[in-house]
Protein backbone atom coordinates (compact mmCIF):
# COMPACT_ATOMS: atom_id res chain seq x y z
CA UNK A 1 0.00 0.00 0.00
CA UNK A 2 2.86 2.37 0.88
CA UNK A 3 4.35 1.73 -2.56
CA UNK A 4 1.05 2.68 -4.23
CA UNK A 5 0.78 5.86 -2.17
CA UNK A 6 4.40 6.71 -2.87
CA UNK A 7 3.86 6.24 -6.63
CA UNK A 8 0.73 8.36 -6.56
CA UNK A 9 2.51 11.16 -4.71
CA UNK A 10 5.39 10.99 -7.19
CA UNK A 11 3.01 11.13 -10.17
CA UNK A 12 1.16 14.08 -8.64
CA UNK A 13 4.46 15.86 -8.10
CA UNK A 14 5.43 15.35 -11.72
CA UNK A 15 2.07 16.68 -12.92
CA UNK A 16 2.38 19.71 -10.63
CA UNK A 17 5.93 20.34 -11.87
CA UNK A 18 4.81 20.10 -15.49
CA UNK A 19 1.93 22.50 -14.82
CA UNK A 20 4.27 25.00 -13.15
CA UNK A 21 6.71 24.73 -16.09
CA UNK A 22 3.87 25.38 -18.55
CA UNK A 23 2.72 28.44 -16.61
CA UNK A 24 6.29 29.77 -16.37
CA UNK A 25 6.89 29.17 -20.11
CA UNK A 26 3.68 31.00 -20.95
CA UNK A 27 4.61 33.88 -18.64
CA UNK A 28 8.08 34.11 -20.16
CA UNK A 29 6.60 34.11 -23.66
CA UNK A 30 4.12 36.86 -22.77
CA UNK A 31 6.85 38.82 -21.05
CA UNK A 32 9.06 38.52 -24.14
CA UNK A 33 6.22 39.58 -26.43
CA UNK A 34 5.35 42.47 -24.10
CA UNK A 35 8.96 43.61 -23.93
CA UNK A 36 9.27 43.47 -27.71
CA UNK A 37 6.04 45.45 -28.17
CA UNK A 38 7.02 47.92 -25.45
CA UNK A 39 10.42 48.39 -27.08
CA UNK A 40 8.79 49.11 -30.45
CA UNK A 41 6.40 51.66 -28.95
CA UNK A 42 8.48 53.45 -26.36
CA UNK A 43 12.15 53.42 -27.34
CA UNK A 44 13.98 55.79 -29.60
CA UNK A 45 13.84 55.07 -33.32
CA UNK A 46 16.63 52.88 -34.68
CA UNK A 47 18.77 54.87 -37.07
CA UNK A 48 20.43 52.89 -39.85
CA UNK A 49 22.87 53.61 -42.64
CA UNK A 50 22.18 51.43 -45.69
CA UNK A 51 24.88 50.83 -48.32
CA UNK A 52 24.08 49.25 -51.69
CA UNK A 53 27.07 49.26 -54.07
CA UNK A 54 26.55 48.67 -57.79
CA UNK A 55 29.05 48.38 -60.61
CA UNK A 56 28.96 52.13 -61.44
CA UNK A 57 27.16 53.60 -58.43
CA UNK A 58 26.80 53.43 -54.66
CA UNK A 59 23.29 53.93 -53.30
CA UNK A 60 22.97 54.94 -49.68
CA UNK A 61 19.94 55.51 -47.49
CA UNK A 62 19.49 56.84 -43.98
CA UNK A 63 16.47 55.54 -42.07
CA UNK A 64 14.86 55.97 -38.68
CA UNK A 65 13.03 52.68 -38.26
CA UNK A 66 11.26 52.31 -41.66
CA UNK A 67 11.14 56.06 -42.33
CA UNK A 68 13.56 57.25 -45.01
CA UNK A 69 15.34 60.46 -43.99
CA UNK A 70 17.25 60.74 -47.27
CA UNK A 71 18.79 58.62 -50.00
CA UNK A 72 21.41 59.33 -52.61
CA UNK A 73 22.81 57.55 -55.64
CA UNK A 74 26.49 58.35 -55.94
CA UNK A 75 27.56 57.64 -59.52
CA UNK A 76 31.08 56.62 -60.52
CA UNK A 77 32.53 57.17 -63.97
CA UNK A 78 34.24 54.38 -65.88
CA UNK A 79 37.48 56.36 -65.53
CA UNK A 80 37.18 56.39 -61.72
CA UNK A 81 36.40 52.67 -61.46
CA UNK A 82 39.09 51.63 -63.97
CA UNK A 83 41.81 52.91 -61.63
CA UNK A 84 41.29 49.81 -59.45
CA UNK A 85 42.36 46.30 -60.43
CA UNK A 86 39.97 44.53 -58.04
CA UNK A 87 36.59 45.21 -56.46
CA UNK A 88 38.13 45.22 -52.97
CA UNK A 89 40.58 47.98 -53.94
CA UNK A 90 37.59 50.31 -54.45
CA UNK A 91 36.73 50.15 -50.73
CA UNK A 92 38.48 53.32 -49.55
CA UNK A 93 37.31 55.33 -52.55
CA UNK A 94 33.67 54.36 -51.95
CA UNK A 95 33.92 54.82 -48.19
CA UNK A 96 35.22 58.37 -48.61
CA UNK A 97 32.40 59.47 -50.88
CA UNK A 98 29.88 57.99 -48.40
CA UNK A 99 31.39 59.77 -45.39
CA UNK A 100 31.79 63.00 -47.41
CA UNK A 101 28.09 62.91 -48.32
CA UNK A 102 27.06 62.32 -44.70
CA UNK A 103 29.20 65.28 -43.62
CA UNK A 104 27.63 67.42 -46.35
CA UNK A 105 24.18 66.45 -45.03
CA UNK A 106 25.27 67.24 -41.44
CA UNK A 107 24.59 63.62 -40.53
CA UNK A 108 26.81 62.53 -37.63
CA UNK A 109 28.29 59.09 -38.30
CA UNK A 110 28.12 58.32 -34.58
CA UNK A 111 24.33 58.80 -34.58
CA UNK A 112 23.76 55.43 -36.27
CA UNK A 113 22.63 52.35 -34.36
CA UNK A 114 23.40 49.88 -37.14
CA UNK A 115 25.12 49.74 -40.54
CA UNK A 116 23.65 47.48 -43.24
CA UNK A 117 25.29 46.48 -46.51
CA UNK A 118 24.04 44.66 -49.59
CA UNK A 119 25.22 41.05 -49.47
CA UNK A 120 27.49 39.76 -52.22
CA UNK A 121 28.58 36.52 -53.86
CA UNK A 122 29.08 34.42 -50.74
CA UNK A 123 28.63 30.68 -50.26
CA UNK A 124 25.00 29.52 -50.57
CA UNK A 125 23.11 30.40 -47.36
CA UNK A 126 19.49 30.40 -46.09
CA UNK A 127 17.47 33.60 -46.08
CA UNK A 128 17.93 36.02 -43.20
CA UNK A 129 19.90 38.87 -41.67
CA UNK A 130 23.56 37.99 -41.08
CA UNK A 131 26.18 39.56 -38.83
CA UNK A 132 29.26 40.53 -40.81
CA UNK A 133 31.61 38.14 -39.02
CA UNK A 134 35.29 37.65 -39.80
CA UNK A 135 34.53 34.57 -41.93
CA UNK A 136 31.82 36.35 -43.90
CA UNK A 137 34.09 39.38 -44.35
CA UNK A 138 36.92 37.23 -45.70
CA UNK A 139 34.65 35.49 -48.23
CA UNK A 140 33.41 38.88 -49.45
CA UNK A 141 37.00 40.02 -49.92
CA UNK A 142 38.08 36.97 -51.93
CA UNK A 143 34.74 36.61 -53.75
CA UNK A 144 34.10 32.88 -53.22
CA UNK A 145 31.49 32.84 -56.00
CA UNK A 146 32.89 35.69 -58.03
CA UNK A 147 33.79 39.36 -57.92
CA UNK A 148 30.89 41.79 -57.88
CA UNK A 149 30.45 45.32 -56.56
CA UNK A 150 27.79 44.08 -54.13
CA UNK A 151 30.61 42.31 -52.24
CA UNK A 152 31.64 45.75 -51.00
CA UNK A 153 28.34 46.24 -49.13
CA UNK A 154 29.22 44.02 -46.19
CA UNK A 155 32.87 45.10 -46.26
CA UNK A 156 31.98 48.79 -45.95
CA UNK A 157 29.27 48.09 -43.34
CA UNK A 158 31.72 46.18 -41.13
CA UNK A 159 34.46 48.81 -41.36
CA UNK A 160 32.15 51.73 -40.58
CA UNK A 161 30.27 49.75 -37.90
CA UNK A 162 33.53 48.82 -36.14
CA UNK A 163 34.70 52.43 -36.21
CA UNK A 164 31.61 53.68 -34.35
CA UNK A 165 30.99 50.56 -32.26
CA UNK A 166 27.65 49.38 -33.71
CA UNK A 167 26.56 46.11 -35.37
CA UNK A 168 26.97 45.52 -39.11
CA UNK A 169 24.68 43.25 -41.10
CA UNK A 170 23.84 42.01 -44.57
CA UNK A 171 20.33 40.90 -45.57
CA UNK A 172 19.20 38.24 -48.06
CA UNK A 173 22.13 38.31 -50.49
CA UNK A 174 21.72 36.98 -54.05
CA UNK A 175 23.16 33.61 -52.95
CA UNK A 176 20.18 32.72 -50.71
CA UNK A 177 19.68 29.01 -51.37
CA UNK A 178 16.64 27.18 -50.01
CA UNK A 179 16.05 24.83 -52.94
CA UNK A 180 14.42 21.51 -52.21
CA UNK A 181 16.77 18.62 -53.13
CA UNK A 182 14.89 17.52 -56.27
CA UNK A 183 15.06 21.10 -57.65
CA UNK A 184 18.85 20.81 -57.88
CA UNK A 185 18.81 18.22 -60.67
CA UNK A 186 19.70 19.68 -64.06
CA UNK A 187 20.11 16.57 -66.21
CA UNK A 188 23.91 16.43 -65.86
CA UNK A 189 25.51 14.97 -62.73
CA UNK A 190 28.39 17.44 -62.99
CA UNK A 191 26.16 20.52 -63.20
CA UNK A 192 23.62 20.93 -60.37
CA UNK A 193 21.09 23.75 -60.57
CA UNK A 194 21.92 26.64 -58.27
CA UNK A 195 20.14 29.52 -56.61
CA UNK A 196 21.45 32.99 -57.40
CA UNK A 197 18.53 35.38 -57.77
CA UNK A 198 16.92 38.62 -56.59
CA UNK A 199 16.46 37.23 -53.08
CA UNK A 200 16.33 40.60 -51.31
CA UNK A 201 13.47 41.99 -53.39
CA UNK A 202 11.64 38.67 -53.75
CA UNK A 203 11.60 38.10 -49.99
CA UNK A 204 10.69 41.74 -49.27
CA UNK A 205 7.65 41.82 -51.57
CA UNK A 206 6.53 38.37 -50.41
CA UNK A 207 6.54 39.56 -46.80
CA UNK A 208 4.90 42.83 -47.84
CA UNK A 209 2.06 40.89 -49.46
CA UNK A 210 1.79 38.64 -46.39
CA UNK A 211 1.35 41.59 -44.02
CA UNK A 212 -1.05 40.40 -41.32
CA UNK A 213 -0.48 36.73 -42.14
CA UNK A 214 2.59 34.57 -41.53
CA UNK A 215 4.70 34.60 -44.72
CA UNK A 216 5.40 30.94 -43.92
CA UNK A 217 1.71 30.07 -44.36
CA UNK A 218 1.50 31.27 -47.98
CA UNK A 219 2.30 29.65 -51.33
CA UNK A 220 3.45 32.36 -53.71
CA UNK A 221 4.98 32.68 -57.17
CA UNK A 222 7.14 35.83 -57.13
CA UNK A 223 8.34 37.39 -60.39
CA UNK A 224 11.19 39.92 -60.45
CA UNK A 225 11.69 41.70 -63.78
CA UNK A 226 14.62 44.09 -63.98
CA UNK A 227 18.00 43.87 -65.73
CA UNK A 228 17.67 40.18 -64.90
CA UNK A 229 14.54 38.09 -64.43
CA UNK A 230 13.95 35.57 -61.64
CA UNK A 231 10.77 33.62 -60.92
CA UNK A 232 10.56 31.76 -57.59
CA UNK A 233 8.20 29.37 -55.82
CA UNK A 234 7.76 30.40 -52.16
CA UNK A 235 6.47 27.70 -49.81
CA UNK A 236 6.70 27.40 -46.01
CA UNK A 237 8.75 30.62 -45.93
CA UNK A 238 11.38 29.29 -48.36
CA UNK A 239 12.12 29.71 -52.05
CA UNK A 240 11.98 25.99 -52.83
CA UNK A 241 12.67 26.43 -56.55
CA UNK A 242 13.69 29.36 -58.71
CA UNK A 243 14.75 30.20 -62.24
CA UNK A 244 18.17 31.57 -61.36
CA UNK A 245 18.75 35.01 -62.86
CA UNK A 246 22.53 34.67 -62.84
CA UNK A 247 23.19 31.18 -64.16
CA UNK A 248 21.45 31.21 -67.54
CA UNK A 249 18.17 29.72 -66.35
CA UNK A 250 14.62 30.62 -67.41
CA UNK A 251 13.37 33.60 -69.43
CA UNK A 252 15.66 35.99 -71.25
CA UNK A 253 15.78 39.50 -69.81
CA UNK A 254 16.96 42.96 -70.88
CA UNK A 255 20.63 41.95 -70.47
CA UNK A 256 20.73 38.15 -70.04
CA UNK A 257 20.15 35.33 -72.49
CA UNK A 258 18.39 32.99 -70.05
CA UNK A 259 18.10 29.32 -70.98
CA UNK A 260 19.39 28.91 -74.55
CA UNK A 261 19.53 25.67 -76.61
CA UNK A 262 22.52 23.73 -75.22
CA UNK A 263 23.74 22.06 -78.42
CA UNK A 264 23.82 25.34 -80.35
CA UNK A 265 25.66 27.03 -77.48
CA UNK A 266 28.29 24.26 -77.41
CA UNK A 267 28.89 24.73 -81.15
CA UNK A 268 29.25 28.46 -80.67
CA UNK A 269 31.75 27.92 -77.83
CA UNK A 270 33.96 25.68 -79.99
CA UNK A 271 33.57 27.57 -83.26
CA UNK A 272 36.87 29.38 -82.73
CA UNK A 273 35.14 32.73 -83.20
CA UNK A 274 34.84 33.67 -79.55
CA UNK A 275 36.88 33.66 -76.36
CA UNK A 276 35.38 32.39 -73.09
CA UNK A 277 35.04 35.99 -71.95
CA UNK A 278 33.15 36.95 -75.11
CA UNK A 279 30.74 34.02 -74.75
CA UNK A 280 30.11 34.96 -71.10
CA UNK A 281 29.40 38.55 -72.16
CA UNK A 282 26.90 37.31 -74.75
CA UNK A 283 25.04 35.38 -72.06
CA UNK A 284 25.22 37.99 -69.27
CA UNK A 285 25.32 41.63 -70.31
CA UNK A 286 24.81 41.49 -74.07
CA UNK A 287 22.04 38.89 -74.13
CA UNK A 288 18.25 39.22 -74.13
CA UNK A 289 16.84 42.53 -75.38
CA UNK A 290 20.40 43.78 -75.94
CA UNK A 291 21.08 40.90 -78.34
CA UNK A 292 17.87 41.32 -80.35
CA UNK A 293 17.37 45.09 -80.30
CA UNK A 294 20.58 46.72 -79.03
CA UNK A 295 18.92 48.19 -75.93
CA UNK A 296 18.35 47.00 -72.37
CA UNK A 297 15.50 49.46 -71.76
CA UNK A 298 12.00 47.97 -71.95
CA UNK A 299 10.58 51.49 -72.21
CA UNK A 300 12.56 51.99 -75.42
CA UNK A 301 11.35 48.62 -76.72
CA UNK A 302 7.73 49.59 -75.97
CA UNK A 303 8.19 52.98 -77.67
CA UNK A 304 9.56 51.30 -80.81
CA UNK A 305 6.76 48.73 -80.81
CA UNK A 306 4.12 51.45 -80.47
CA UNK A 307 5.70 53.32 -83.39
CA UNK A 308 5.30 50.30 -85.65
CA UNK A 309 8.61 48.44 -85.21
CA UNK A 310 7.44 44.87 -85.85
CA UNK A 311 10.60 43.23 -84.51
CA UNK A 312 10.48 45.21 -81.26
CA UNK A 313 6.84 44.20 -80.81
CA UNK A 314 7.64 40.53 -81.44
CA UNK A 315 10.66 40.48 -79.10
CA UNK A 316 8.56 42.05 -76.34
CA UNK A 317 5.84 39.43 -76.76
CA UNK A 318 8.47 36.67 -76.78
CA UNK A 319 9.87 38.01 -73.50
CA UNK A 320 6.40 38.02 -71.91
CA UNK A 321 5.71 34.50 -73.19
CA UNK A 322 8.91 33.20 -71.56
CA UNK A 323 8.14 34.90 -68.24
CA UNK A 324 4.61 33.47 -68.31
CA UNK A 325 6.01 29.97 -68.96
CA UNK A 326 8.28 30.38 -65.92
CA UNK A 327 5.29 31.40 -63.79
CA UNK A 328 3.41 28.32 -64.95
CA UNK A 329 6.37 26.10 -64.16
CA UNK A 330 6.64 27.45 -60.61
CA UNK A 331 2.88 26.99 -60.15
CA UNK A 332 3.45 23.31 -60.91
CA UNK A 333 6.21 23.22 -58.27
CA UNK A 334 3.49 24.30 -55.81
CA UNK A 335 1.12 21.59 -57.13
CA UNK A 336 -1.09 24.29 -58.62
CA UNK A 337 -2.02 25.57 -55.14
CA UNK A 338 -0.90 29.18 -55.49
CA UNK A 339 -2.28 31.84 -53.15
CA UNK A 340 -0.95 34.77 -55.16
CA UNK A 341 1.34 35.73 -58.04
CA UNK A 342 3.44 38.73 -56.99
CA UNK A 343 5.10 40.79 -59.74
CA UNK A 344 7.88 43.26 -58.98
CA UNK A 345 10.93 44.99 -60.48
CA UNK A 346 11.36 47.97 -62.78
CA UNK A 347 9.63 46.38 -65.78
CA UNK A 348 6.49 45.92 -63.62
CA UNK A 349 5.83 49.67 -64.07
CA UNK A 350 4.67 48.82 -67.61
CA UNK A 351 0.89 48.47 -67.42
CA UNK A 352 0.77 46.61 -70.74
CA UNK A 353 3.41 44.16 -69.47
CA UNK A 354 1.37 43.38 -66.36
CA UNK A 355 -1.85 43.15 -68.39
CA UNK A 356 -0.35 40.54 -70.73
CA UNK A 357 1.01 38.47 -67.83
CA UNK A 358 -2.40 38.60 -66.14
CA UNK A 359 -3.99 37.49 -69.41
CA UNK A 360 -1.67 34.49 -69.66
CA UNK A 361 -1.42 33.57 -65.96
CA UNK A 362 -4.39 35.09 -64.14
CA UNK A 363 -6.19 31.73 -64.22
CA UNK A 364 -3.51 30.30 -61.92
CA UNK A 365 -4.00 32.77 -59.04
CA UNK A 366 -4.79 36.45 -58.38
CA UNK A 367 -1.98 38.86 -59.28
CA UNK A 368 -0.51 41.59 -57.06
CA UNK A 369 1.95 44.13 -58.47
CA UNK A 370 4.67 45.99 -56.52
CA UNK A 371 6.59 47.84 -59.25
CA UNK A 372 10.22 48.79 -58.74
CA UNK A 373 12.58 47.43 -56.15
CA UNK A 374 12.94 49.21 -52.82
CA UNK A 375 16.18 47.51 -51.83
CA UNK A 376 17.27 50.19 -49.36
CA UNK A 377 14.05 49.79 -47.37
CA UNK A 378 14.29 45.98 -47.58
CA UNK A 379 17.81 46.13 -46.11
CA UNK A 380 16.64 48.48 -43.34
CA UNK A 381 13.69 46.21 -42.52
CA UNK A 382 15.97 43.16 -42.27
CA UNK A 383 18.14 44.91 -39.69
CA UNK A 384 15.08 46.22 -37.81
CA UNK A 385 13.64 42.72 -37.40
CA UNK A 386 16.84 41.74 -35.61
CA UNK A 387 17.24 44.94 -33.60
CA UNK A 388 13.60 44.72 -32.42
CA UNK A 389 13.93 41.07 -31.41
CA UNK A 390 11.52 39.77 -34.07
CA UNK A 391 14.24 37.58 -35.65
CA UNK A 392 17.52 36.10 -34.50
CA UNK A 393 20.62 37.36 -36.28
CA UNK A 394 22.20 34.57 -38.30
CA UNK A 395 25.83 33.52 -38.30
CA UNK A 396 27.62 32.73 -41.55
Amino acid sequence: MDIVIEAAVEAAGELLSAAIDAVVDKAVKHKSEYKSEYRRKHTMAIKSLIINPGSTSTKIGVFEDENLLFEETLRHSTEEISKYDTIFEQKDFRKKIITDLLAEKNCDLKSFNVIVGRGGLLKPIPSGTYAVTDDLLEDLKVGVQGQHASNLGGILAREIGDEIGVPSYIVDPVVVDELMPIARYSGLEEIPRGSIFHALNQKAVAKRYAKGKPYESLRLVVVHMGGGVSVGAHEDGKVVDVFSAFDGDGAFSPERAGGVPCAALVKMCFSGKYTEKEISAKLIGKGGLNSYLGTNDMREVTKRANEGDAKAAEVKQAFLLQVAKDIGAMACVLNGKVDQIVITGGIAYGEDVVAKLKERCGWIAPVTVYPGEDELLALAQGALRVMNGEEQVKQY
